[in-house]
């Protein structure tokens, strides 16, 4: 069994494949999410409804690693304490729905989109409930909050095909880019908060501003190609991203898709690095349904992250597994990302180590910042620990070694 959720983990400990290979869920919470309401009408009529069950659609961890807050269909924030495992406050939003909560540098202030009524981002004290601050402009809908790592800025994209620059201290807009139509662009800062990226769909494009100098272009363009696509469809089937990333050392960018295939990409050259195989694609939505001759988002969006140490990567699959890619290997013998030259196909990275253990699809995997845990969530919300009690068979070969 996994060792319990209240103990506590007060020394340093490093991040190895034989603690991740470990993980269980140590917490399940099979009441994360409202149930949808039955329908009104006859008993014969309510029996033959049948939905899909409402899923947590994003999940955040808060600086101190404390804290968690996810965000589901069934319009609620609940925040759950780290520490203890258990459940702390449920905060509904009726009125205008609830998506990609982030954190603030306080963890009882939280950024928020809405789903509906209007595309204001909200900005919430979770402490008396009550709204600090709103940030308009978008015209449609927010599909990526970011806050800034070393400051009160953080950044949104929207579906109106506009990337907003703010400050919690001001509502007004600082800072807008303008671009193509259906690029749906994703945003995200680095670690150091002087350089962030804008991913736009439909162009299969990645642009890396300066922080100082966003009304400049862009000093670097990345094209995610990847040759192998057009081998097998013509044309090729163009990958959706929905999650963007940066590594700790700001070496690499995580590039998740809805597809069967992430993208680690070289973060100075611009270089594919590797390409993450072994799950199944969130595009097939709760149902898991055949894909589309187009890639869509369906139920991707917070499913691919790094641990800290950016030395792993955890992330969900439409069958309910967890994955653990080893990026250990992905740098030479100088420090620097061994980028592919373009055209050539890049390397195949297969997961480390499959979990098992969360209940169906996991569209949202991510590790605590300060802590050797992770959540996965879909349907319901898991915590997972280290197994600290080893495996009968691993008992038994320990046992054949001492006795040797």
């Amino acid at each position: 069994m996994p060792n319990n959720i209240n103990t506590p983990q007060a020394q340093s400990i490093a991040l190895n494949s034989e603690i991740l290979a470990r993980f269980k869920p140590a917490k399940i919470y099979k009441t994360a999410v409202e149930p949808s309401p039955l329908p009104p009408g006859s008993a014969s009529q309510v029996r033959q409804h049948s939905t899909q069950p409402r899923h947590i659609t994003s999940i955040s961890f808060d600086d101190r690693g404390e804290t968690l807050i996810t965000a589901g269909e069934d319009e609620t924030f609940r925040l759950y304490n780290c520490k203890t495992g258990k459940p702390v406050k449920t905060l509904h939003s009726k009125k205008y729905g609830v998506d990609i909560p982030r954190f603030t540098h306080k963890n009882s202030t939280i950024v928020y989109a809405s789903t509906k009524e209007d595309d204001t981002i909200r900005y919430h004290s979770l402490h008396d409930n009550k709204y600090l601050q709103y940030f308009k402009g978008h015209k449609k809908r927010v599909v990526s909050l970011e806050v800034s790592p070393v400051d009160d800025g953080f950044m949104s994209g929207s579906v109106d095909a506009t990337v907003r620059l703010w400050d919690l201290r001001t509502p007004h807009c600082r800072g807008l880019l303008n671009l193509p139509p259906q690029s749906s662009p994703l945003v995200a800062y680095d670690n150091s908060g002087l350089v962030f990226a804008v991913a736009l769909n439909h162009f299969c494009r990645i642009l890396l501003y300066d922080m100082a100098q966003f009304d400049k272009d862009p000093f670097l363009t990345i094209h995610l190609d990847d040759p192998t696509l057009g081998r097998v469809t013509f044309p090729p089937r163009i990958p959706f991203m929905t999650t963007l990333s940066f590594s700790s050392n700001g070496k690499f960018i995580l590039v998740g898709t809805s597809t069967n295939a992430h993208y680690i990409i070289d973060s100075f050259e611009g270089l594919l690095v590797t390409k993450l195989v072994g799950h199944v694609g969130l595009e097939r939505g709760k149902a898991g349904k055949e894909t589309a001759p187009q890639p869509i988002k369906g139920i991707s969006g917070d499913e691919v992250s790094w641990t800290p140490d950016s030395k792993f990567i955890v992330g969900g699959s439409q069958d309910g597994k967890v994955l653990v890619w080893d990026c250990s290997g992905l740098l030479n013998e100088s420090g620097e990302a061994k980028g592919v030259p373009k055209g050539q196909d890049p390397p195949v990275l297969e997961p480390a180590y499959t979990l098992e253990g969360h209940p169906g699809p996991s569209r949202c995997v991510k590790f605590n910042p300060r802590w050797v845990m992770m959540a996965s969530a879909g349907a319901e919300l898991a915590f997972w620990l280290p197994d600290q009690v080893p495996d009968a068979e691993e008992s038994k070969a320990e046992g054949k070694k001492k006795a040797v």
